[in-house]
């Protein structure tokens, strides 16, 4: 039986299908379901992109009801018979042994305590994780191996799980960064309708740094004609709540991303959205993406480079992305024995 995707609202064609469907009229009212997988026999994916800074990922859920009409990862969607478009954000895969399969890979020999990144396919803590709590669990089973994570989110509800984060800072490491792009809440709504606003974010961002844990910034992505302006006030912000990192990384539009986030951006934010596309364009030669490694993260033009300018001077009168004199630690990595549990 061959799967033929139903296109609600906006999903642009599945480009891996020969069919697709249309509706006459108007579409039903998009609604999310959940699809629990089962079957999945591994959970940590390894990355080969120079762009990406980490080796090895953990995704427990695919698709993401945060609905950021900008995010990169929607023709993942596309994998598993579905659309880019409002697919993603209404058909979520859930991951159900998540926490099983990752104590199996942990358990291998070849494992040697690397560290592992929640997630690139989706946020660790979209609304979802309230009910699952499989996120709390593999961090629970990190903990127990002392295995280092790092997590990028856009939500508040990693607060959470702040007591267990900050112990496996102690035995281990964690680091936190929080995509915060934007300052105005009117392009907040705009273009990523259902994550919690910056000040919730930020205020979440320093519950964790007064517990222990490191937390950075993500300013990704910076929207050539749009957000530019924000990233000065962004640091700042991320600074007060204890923020020690940061980063910055332009708009990837790969795919039907494309289509996708150029038709969100004409519905909502109409005024600008001209002016966004021509820079976007001039920064990648005349196209909206680039897919070359060591391209694909950064704009070319003058505009771009005083951007990255601002952003640098930003961290440095606020303390971020300083050389420090710490040590590295050692390796925390240990698999739990009968021994183990008793004593350690």
């Amino acid at each position: 039986m061959k799967l033929v995707p139903l296109r609600y609202v906006s999903n642009p064609p599945n480009p891996w299908l020969t069919e697709s469907l249309e509706w006459l009229g108007e579409p039903p009212e998009a609604r999310v379901e959940i699809f629990e997988d089962e079957a999945s026999r591994t959970i940590l994916t390894r990355n080969n992109s120079p762009d990406v800074g980490f080796d090895v990922s953990l995704n427990i859920y695919r698709g993401c009801t945060h609905a950021c009409a900008y995010c990169f990862s929607r023709p993942t969607h596309e994998y598993l018979g579905f659309g880019a478009g409002t697919d993603f954000e209404t058909k979520i895969v859930v991951k159900t042994k998540a926490p099983e399969l990752l104590r199996k890979e942990l358990m291998k020999p070849s494992w040697k305590g690397e560290q592992i990144s929640m997630s690139f396919t989706s946020d660790p803590y979209i609304p979802l994780e309230t009910k699952y709590e499989l996120t709390k669990k593999c961090l629970e089973i990190l903990l127990e191996f002392r295995n280092p994570v790092a997590i990028v989110t856009k939500s508040a509800l990693i607060r959470r799980d702040t007591d267990l984060l900050a112990e496996l800072a102690q035995k281990a490491s964690a680091q936190v960064f929080f995509s915060i792009p934007f300052l105005d809440a009117e392009v907040c709504r705009a273009l990523e309708p259902f994550v919690p606003l910056p000040e919730a974010r930020f205020h979440a961002m320093k519950t964790l740094s007064d517990a222990g844990v490191a937390v950075g910034l993500a300013i990704a992505p910076v929207i050539p004609g749009l957000n530019e302006s924000d990233i000065p006030a962004l640091v700042e912000k991320a600074a007060a709540a204890g923020a020690k990192t940061a980063f910055i990384n332009m708009l990837r539009l790969p795919g039907n991303v494309r289509p996708y986030f150029l038709q969100k951006l004409a519905e909502r934010l109409p005024t600008r959205e001209k002016r966004i596309v021509n820079h976007i364009r001039a920064e990648r030669n005349g196209k909206l993406n680039s897919s070359n490694f060591g391209e694909r993260m950064h704009g070319t033009t003058e505009h771009w480079k005083i951007a990255e300018k601002m952003f640098r001077l930003a961290c440095r009168r606020h303390g971020l992305n300083q050389p420090t004199e710490e040590t590295r630690r050692e390796n925390t990595f240990r698999r739990p024995t009968p021994q183990l549990g008793l004593f350690d």
